[in-house]
């Protein structure tokens, strides 16, 4: 049987946390006859949810990692992805999305467009994913999707049009009116699989044709016919349905589904409205970039006779070895196979070939064009582009953001040291916002994440997957120190030990310098020191500004001049004038008022303007000064310069206290003074931590 890759879909189910999106994708696979029965994310049965099959995930309720099934409506293939709601967990919605065709967007009919909803929206806007809005949680008390529908409009911009509208509400929910065939539809049986068609009950006949007359209305913006059609009143269901898809597929309408995924209400008619309205792989433009041709932009074909061109978007460290999932742009991947990976230029052979459901999988031996499918064994890094050894295309990448929070970890003990590479390794590579490096100053392992909680998933998962055990700090902040007056410095080195002894004298003085971190100025006359020892003095200088005297930190800012000096003809030597270099720095130093500065970094805060007030206080408490704020369309942007070491746990503070709603991304910008009262809170810090290592 050929394949018609106009019977495909590829969508991603997102949203702000705990609007459904779980629950919903349950249901789907139900309806899809891809399980037998339907388990709720935290229910009482102790299964959990299929797609979240980590075990965290079934125990906290919230999904970490996207997971991807594949699953059949009708004559229709959809390859399906749920995705976390989280902030922490942001990139696994960004590397969905930049492989998906559509998108569903839940809402909670009764939180509306929340925090999380605007974040994803601009995901969604970013990778020009056309979406179809589904209102979830009609069953609840409070529900109002009417409303909804209105903050979709006002809040995200969307042309947003009812597609059903839900027969009672609350407790009362009986069923839905279908817009587009205007026909009353019950969930009836048990899981609610047997729908029964019936009229539109009398008391809601005059709302039914007034949302369908907006439908038409919106609809008819995007073909003359149906507009035609519309005003002589003999337009038809199909003319309806092409209008709508071209419509969503150009990102100008919004058809809204609503319903109850977990009282099984709705699902269906979301179903059919994927299948009617979201774009098949051929109706969407993907750009590649040409590495042998300047990086021109090639639009990629969808299909089977092409070249291959495919995207590593997903890593997995499976039981099985390293899992890749795949999308396929154009051409199609055999078991067999010979590909390239065009960012290392490696080839390597297709062996296993699988496709995913959640954790379980199943083999095949072709993926087609426009399928998600995953690899086994190959090396590679998310985002890597495979194609036919014939071509070097890359795909766009995603965009990944700069990790916000840092954390200090120390190995328990020896085994738990070698597991912790282990583990960071893995988890470096299988997600690009997760961050590790050793701090060469404290010597610390510090790794880099979204947010707490993000962090706190990797330290469980090291626990459980890797069976190490770390203990977590505050990471240390890099402070420096800097001179704040010219001093002078005339130190004669001498040490007589038997045979030809250390002799070398150094004059010369310090003084602060703006514009670099470390300058040497031979300044010498009539070679008082010989020119051979010149190079020595700078290297004894360079070895003392390693650690200024108040806290064993960086000395910068500091200019070093030589203008006199003594040498004797047998005792000098290059270990000489070194050792003179740094004994004359020392006896200079503390002369030089010497202070401790602090990593002042940029920090701009992005949310609401109902939050701007908040977002000043936070700032101000952190010893900030605001430089600049903005506001548009309600929504405002705060640029401040904040000290570094008083930044930690602030993503979780600013979370708080603007409802999840803002976000900030913060850079090292200069090194400043730190004010008194903390300096000598530091100084005493750093000589009881000395007293302790003394005292060992």
């Amino acid at each position: 049987m050929a394949f018609d890759i106009s019977k495909m879909r590829n969508i991603g189910i997102s949203a702000h946390i705990d609007s459904g999106k779980t629950t919903l994708s349950e249901r789907i696979l139900f309806y899809c006859r891809k399980i037998h029965a339907i388990h709720e994310v935290k229910g009482k049965d102790g299964v959990g949810a299929t797609m979240d099959s980590m075990e965290l995930e079934r125990e906290r309720g919230i999904t970490i990692a996207s997971a991807a099934t594949n699953v059949t409506w009708g004559d229709h293939t959809i390859n399906l992805i749920d995705t976390p709601g989280h902030v922490d967990f942001t990139i696994e919605v960004e590397r969905s999305l930049r492989v998906l065709d559509g998108a569903v967007l839940v809402l909670c009919s009764v939180g509306g467009v929340q925090s999380q909803t605007l974040t994803v929206d601009r995901q969604l806007k970013r990778y020009n994913v056309p979406r179809l809005a589904f209102i979830n949680k009609c069953d609840r008390t409070g529900a109002n999707p009417y409303r909804v529908r209105n903050q979709v409009g006002e809040k995200l911009g969307l042309n947003a049009v009812m597609m059903t509208l839900p027969i009672g509400l609350e407790d009362k929910l009986e069923g839905l009116v279908d817009l587009v065939e205007m026909r009353a539809v019950y969930f009836d049986g048990d899981g609610g699989v047997d729908l029964r068609f019936a009229e539109i009950p009398a008391h809601m006949a005059d709302d039914a044709a007034s949302y369908r007359e907006q439908l038409l209305d919106a609809a008819s913006m995007f073909s003359d016919e149906l507009a035609e059609a519309f005003l002589e009143g003999t337009e038809t269901i199909a003319m309806i349905k092409t209008a709508i898809r071209k419509g969503t597929i150009a990102l100008q309408l919004v058809p809204v589904f609503c319903g109850s995924a977990y009282k099984n209400k709705g699902v269906q008619l979301l179903l059919n409205g994927v299948v009617d309205y979201l774009p098949n792989p051929t109706e969407v433009k993907n750009i590649a970039l040409d590495l042998d041709n300047n990086e021109t932009a090639v639009e990629t074909i969808s299909e089977e006779n092409k070249p291959t061109v495919a995207l590593a978007f997903k890593l997995e460290d499976g039981q099985y070895g390293q899992l890749t999932y795949v999308r396929i742009y154009q051409g199609s991947v055999k078991k067999g196979d010979e590909l390239i990976n065009t960012r290392a230029r490696r080839k390597f052979k297709v062996g296993r070939l699988v496709r995913m459901h959640a954790a379980s999988m199943e083999d095949i031996n072709e993926g087609t064009c426009g399928d998600i499918v995953a690899l086994f064994g190959i090396e590679c890094a998310s985002g890597d582009t495979f194609c036919t050894p014939s071509i070097n295309y890359a795909m766009t990448s995603m965009f990944v953001p700069d990790p916000v929070i840092s954390l200090a970890i120390m190995p328990k003990d020896k085994k738990s040291a070698d597991q912790m590479s282990k583990a960071l390794n893995r988890f470096t590579k299988e997600d690009p916002t997760f961050r590790t490096y050793v701090d060469a100053e404290s010597n610390q392992t510090i790794i880099q994440g979204m947010g707490e909680l993000h962090l706190e998933v990797y330290i469980e998962r090291m626990k459980r997957e890797y069976k190490c055990e770390v203990d977590t700090g505050m990471p240390e902040v890099a402070y420096r120190e800097a001179i704040t007056e010219r001093a002078e410095f005339n130190y004669t080195h001498k040490k007589q030990t038997g045979g030809s002894g250390q002799y070398g004298r150094v004059a010369g003085f310090m003084e602060p310098c703006a514009d670099h971190v470390y300058e040497f100025v031979d300044s010498i006359k009539g070679g008082s020191i010989p020119n051979e020892y010149i190079p020595s003095c700078d290297k004894g200088f360079k070895e003392a500004v390693k650690k200024g005297a108040l806290i064993h930190f960086p000395v910068v800012n500091i200019r070093m001049t030589i203008n006199d000096g003594a040498s004797h003809a047998v005792d000098s030597s290059d270990i000489a004038f070194q050792q003179a270099a740094l004994g004359g720095f020392r006896e200079a130093y503390l002369k030089a008022k010497p202070v401790i500065l602090e990593p002042i970094m940029k920090v701009v805060a992005e949310g609401p303007a109902e939050f701007q007030g908040n977002i000043f206080a936070s700032v101000n408490q952190r010893r900030g000064v605001i430089t600049a704020s903005t506001e548009e369309a309600s929504f405002c942007r705060v640029e401040a310069e904040v000290p570094l070491s008083e930044m930690f746990g602030y993503s979780t503070v600013l979370r708080s206290m603007t409802q999840g709603k803002a976000e900030f991304s913060m850079e090292f910008l200069k090194y400043g003074k730190v004010p008194t009262n903390i300096s000598e809170q530091l100084r005493k810090d750093f000589e009881e931590k000395r007293k302790k290592e003394h005292g060992r």
